[in-house]
């Protein structure tokens, strides 16, 4: 499952930069001390890829800690990017995530 995890990541990526959503500067350490979900009160939603959940994957795939199940991020995606070049290819790649992660992997 890490394996299949870690292409996912590397998938979403090179999504997010091939439709310019990937910021090339680190985000401001205070957009990262949101309480609300996904931050969506301190950055937006492709910067939360980024610098939230690639982040927090990257370190579960990397020292295999549990991965989280039942979750769904897809359709978050899918309101949020709605406006955004590469918005199908970036939510159906979620919703791929989602229904893996979601399936009882452990």
């Amino acid at each position: 499952m890490y394996q299949l995890t870690q292409t996912y990541l590397t998938q979403l990526k090179a999504l997010l930069k091939q439709h310019q959503l990937w910021q090339n500067e680190p985000i401001d350490v205070q957009a990262l001390d949101s309480t609300v979900p996904f931050c969506h009160d301190t950055m937006a939603f492709e910067q939360w890829l980024q610098f939230v959940f690639i982040e927090k994957m990257q370190m579960l795939v990397t020292h295999q800690h549990p991965l989280p199940s039942n979750f769904s991020i897809a359709p978050m995606a899918e309101l949020m990017l709605t406006k955004k070049t590469g918005a199908a290819a970036i939510t159906a790649l979620l919703s791929e995530l989602d229904n893996i992660l979601g399936s009882g992997h452990e």
